[in-house]
């Protein structure tokens, strides 16, 4: 059987190789020195935060690339995860339970303008609610994320909604309103697509030694099945 040869480069073409020499050497190091020292500064998560009332939040872990405004409304609990490049609008009232874990690209928020924008057009930056009134078709409401909650990256919770605990929030859910403890939602705007206690189960069943954990937050698992 002939032996097949490696194509000779075409005349002019210079054959690849992989960069060799000082040079190289100094720049590629120079890179991994720069992303570790970004992410040391500016991209590193650390435990503990304080909440607006004084309380310590040992556990609590929020990513500096979070952004975090109406900061006093943020009523925030122990053992919260927050990851990077959220946007987070606590200026209407804002709930985060115990365990909630809020993963990257996230929006919650907890007021609505476009459509009063949409409807007084060049006047609304010039409204006095104190003279006429509320502002026509702006929505300011509270938020709510229940214990131990999954929010999925690139995912909206908008004004006024309410999560139960132990729910989970697929990624590019449009979450409006109430979510029933323990649902999985879905979909723009977000239905119900399952109930996480179906997996709970099986998991409790392969791990039952965990299962007086588990029940300290979430109760008992119902006896019919889901």
């Amino acid at each position: 059987m002939k032996k097949l040869e490696s194509p000779k480069p075409v005349q002019g073409e210079v054959a690849a190789s992989a960069p060799t020499g000082f040079k190289f050497k100094i720049k590629a190091r120079l890179n991994r020195w720069r992303r570790r020292l970004w992410q040391w500064l500016f991209f590193r998560t650390i435990f503990g935060e304080r909440a607006t009332d004084g309380r310590a939040l040992p556990n609590t872990r929020i990513a500096p690339s979070t952004c975090i405004v109406g900061e006093p409304g943020l009523r925030l609990a122990d053992h919260v995860f927050i990851g990077q490049f959220n946007f987070i609008d606590a200026s209407a009232g804002l709930q985060i339970d115990e365990g909630v874990q809020i993963t990257n690209f996230v929006s919650i928020v907890s007021h609505s303008s476009h459509q009063s924008i949409r409807l007084l057009g060049r006047r609304y930056v010039a409204h006095d609610e104190g003279k006429t009134g509320l502002m026509p078709g702006y929505i300011r409401a509270p938020i709510r994320i229940g214990a131990y909650s999954f929010v999925g990256p690139h995912s909206v919770i908008e004004a006024g909604s309410q999560i139960g605990r132990g729910a989970v929030i697929c990624a590019y859910a449009q979450v409006r309103g109430a979510v029933p403890a323990f649902a999985i939602m879905a979909g723009q705007p977000a239905r119900q697509v399952g109930d996480v206690r179906i997996g709970d189960a099986k998991l409790l069943a392969r791990h039952p030694e965990l299962a007086e954990h588990y029940y300290a937050w979430a109760g008992q698992l119902p006896d019919a099945p889901l």
